[in-house]
């Protein structure tokens, strides 16, 4: 699919030249992961274009305001990468998510199809052309690659590798440990779709009983901070109307925001941990909870000294 319109493929053609092949190996597997299926270049050269534009009116901007220019600089460059890289980690873990939450079914037609007398590679091909999604989009990658010349083992392994999945590398470990020692492959097939299946009941089961404690966390960075501190701005806001100089007003406000964040983005990792016990999963709760927080916090402070009489 292309990303760009024809008229910048030079420019795309170019990046494929600047940029290390490792480099453009690794977001394109990135962006496989996450179901975008797009020339890595075409997203570098998407991502350049919009970070000068965004620079430029910054600058602009800043200018006007009396902010430093320089920062409306870097922000326009970086702020396109730092979205776009945040928005593949969240479509990445979806992804993981509901090629996990499919795994059980489609073992259990793999194990049917054994027991029919089908091989387990004419099994997974056949599966893997009726079916839409994630997962089959996967199974077709796994069997392109038994036919140019990969092993079984190592196709499925690969296939939990990339995922960065620890169920499913533990599911298809155990399936090739049970087809190594012998036995029936589909009775043992079964049970690891069934273990897989407890695993993520009881995975959906925990995150049902620590809603509290992540409703604690959700009041606590997007409530309870903001508040607090957007009420010590409009004090301070306050000494300034009853005419006592303060010296530190806009490195108050420089702190107060970057505590709010910070604070966010901890909240954030920490739901990751209470909820699926890794803090690599919080990460996608940022995306909500520090722009809320900060929005509160903005508001409070611009509305408080008015509202308390202040202004």
């Amino acid at each position: 699919m292309a990303l760009i319109p024809p008229p910048l493929a030079p420019v795309s053609e170019t990046m494929d030249q600047i940029f290390p092949d490792r480099y453009l190996v690794r977001l394109q597997e990135t962006l496989i992961r996450a179901g975008l299926y797009v020339k890595a270049s075409d997203l570098i050269t998407l991502l350049v274009l919009v970070g000068v534009g965004l620079a430029v009116v910054a600058f602009v901007l800043f200018s006007i305001f009396g902010i430093n220019p320089i920062f409306g600089v870097l922000l326009g460059i970086f702020a396109p990468a730092i979205i776009v890289g945040v928005w593949l980690f969240f479509l990445m873990e979806r992804r993981v998510d509901a090629i996990e939450n499919g795994t059980p079914d489609f073992l259990r037609q793999i194990a049917s199809l054994l027991r029919a007398g089908v091989g387990i590679e004419t099994a997974l091909e056949d599966i893997s052309k009726h079916g839409k999604g994630p997962l089959y989009d996967e199974l077709k990658r796994t069997v392109i690659e038994i036919k140019i010349g990969s092993t079984f083992d190592e196709s499925l392994l690969a296939m939990g590798e990339r995922l960065k999945s620890k169920n499913l590398d533990r599911t298809f470990r155990m399936i090739l440990e049970g087809r190594r020692v012998g036995g029936s492959l589909a009775d043992v097939i079964e049970t690891v779709a069934e273990d897989l299946r407890a695993v993520l009941s009881l995975q959906r089961e925990r995150r049902a009983n620590v809603m509290m404690s992540v409703m604690f966390l959700v009041i606590a960075a997007i409530i309870a901070a903001p508040f607090a501190l957007g009420m010590i701005m409009t004090y301070s806001s306050f000494i300034e109307v009853i005419g006592k100089p303060n010296t530190l007003q806009d490195a108050a406000m420089m702190s107060a925001t970057g505590y709010i964040i910070i604070h966010s983005i901890i909240a954030s990792l920490l739901i990751g941990i209470v909820m699926y016990g890794s803090a690599r999963k919080g990460v996608k709760y940022a995306l909500l909870l520090v722009p809320a927080a900060y929005a509160i916090f903005y508001v409070i402070t611009l509305l408080g000294p008015g509202l308390l009489g202040f202004s």
